[in-house]
């Protein structure tokens, strides 16, 4: 199989002793696991509000979309966001057909201050960060402008299960976060989200929203004593978003190792930090100053990045690329050319293997082979 990017790992006896107590108590569905998931998730990040999801795709839609439903956003209002992300980052505010304005990024490929301050205009209405790769770059700085403006500030931070700032939860500073625990992410299930708002008022549209509309969920009604539990009201029309108790099951005992899990992962990172911090022609992105990166993703930058590749594949090792700028794609090409460092680190970054399964050795291997081909491009 050779190096992988991604190799999820599970803790497989405490997932089953999970999904096995769902399954002889005869709830697989929305609640019992998923509310437990929720409050042990509540308890290990410090936010007040957190509601399980079937992705985080679904989470960032929804954050689009009730906030656009309670402060009467119009669909020729702006959302400023990055073009350096994965699709579903900018699909969430396509979703609700409003306008997204794409600032540049930084050295951390994170949303850069400077060209954020550039697209404010009176119908920006919000900011989308991506911690990407668990990174919080300028996020400090881009908290600030939102409180300046009276900006809401949605927080993607799919890579960002387990990153600390200052010693904190980053998404604690943000008006909601949302999460992925999709299949190759640093607590990895099959797929799935959470999605954490600031306001409980928030918190409660949201678990609406994600069954149907419907203003009491399966369990709710199922605990609720008297003869006329089964009747509901449909305050919205909402979404099939929730997630399930098996899935929540694996989360719970995913969570159980997350720390030390992203513990190794930045033992990997230092590892392949110590071969290519001397070596010319490989630029290391590295984590800001008082970030503890959950490290979902080792990225270099280089010259031919294309080339190595494909020269990496035929020595078994297989990489990847975080991310193509969206501006490439037909749908976002409205933002071409605005974003030039999105565009040129596009064609020059790579994403190198980072997962659990790694042993030195294998490092040790990938970094031999980059560097290999560093040094045959420089004296050919």
């Amino acid at each position: 199989m050779g190096i992988q990017l991604f190799v999820p790992t599970f803790n497989i006896e405490r997932c089953m002793e999970e999904i096995k107590e769902c399954l002889e108590k005869g709830w697989t569905g929305l609640g019992f696991k998923t509310v437990e998931f929720e409050d042990k998730w509540k308890d290990y990040t410090g936010h007040s509000n957190a509601h399980f999801l079937s992705s985080a795709t679904a989470g960032l839609h929804l954050a689009v979309k009730i906030y656009k439903m309670k402060y009467g956003w119009k669909e020729d209002d702006e959302i400023i966001s990055t073009p350096m992300t994965f699709v579903s980052t900018n699909h969430a505010i396509a979703y609700e057909n409003m306008k997204i304005k794409f600032a540049d990024v930084d050295e951390y490929l994170c949303l850069d201050p400077k060209s954020v301050r550039k697209q404010i205009t009176d119908k920006t209405k919000a900011i989308l960060f991506v911690g990407l790769g668990g990174n919080t770059g300028r996020l400090k700085e881009i908290i600030e402008i939102c409180k300046e403006y009276n900006l809401k500030l949605i927080l993607d931070a799919a890579h960002m299960a387990g990153t600390r700032f200052e010693g904190e939860t980053p998404g604690l500073k943000a008006d909601c976060t949302v999460y992925s625990f999709q299949a190759v992410k640093n607590l990895p299930t099959s797929d799935s989200g959470m999605i954490c708002f600031n306001d409980a008022e928030d918190d409660e549209i949201c678990r609406k929203m994600t069954w149907l509309g419907i203003n009491k969920d399966t369990y709710a009604r199922t605990n609720q004593k008297g003869n006329y539990k089964w009747k509901y009201d449909v305050e919205y029309l909402g979404y099939k978003y929730h997630g399930n108790s098996i899935i929540a099951g694996i989360g719970i005992a995913q969570l159980e190792t997350l720390d030390r899990d992203n513990a190794f992962r930045r033992q990997i990172c230092n590892w392949y930090d110590q071969r290519f911090k001397e070596i010319a022609g490989i630029k290391r992105v590295l984590v800001a100053g008082g970030c503890e990166s959950s490290r979902h993703l080792y990225v270099i930058e280089i010259d031919n990045r294309d080339e190595l590749l494909e020269y990496l594949n035929e020595n078994e090792i297989y990489p990847g690329v975080h991310y193509r700028d969206n501006t490439e794609y037909g749908m976002y090409a409205h933002g071409k050319d605005e974003c030039e460092n999105s565009a040129r680190m596009s064609e020059r970054i790579m994403s190198l293997p980072l997962h659990l399964r790694l042993s030195k050795k294998d490092v040790d291997y990938v970094a031999d082979k980059v560097i290999e081909f560093v040094n045959k491009n420089r004296h050919s």
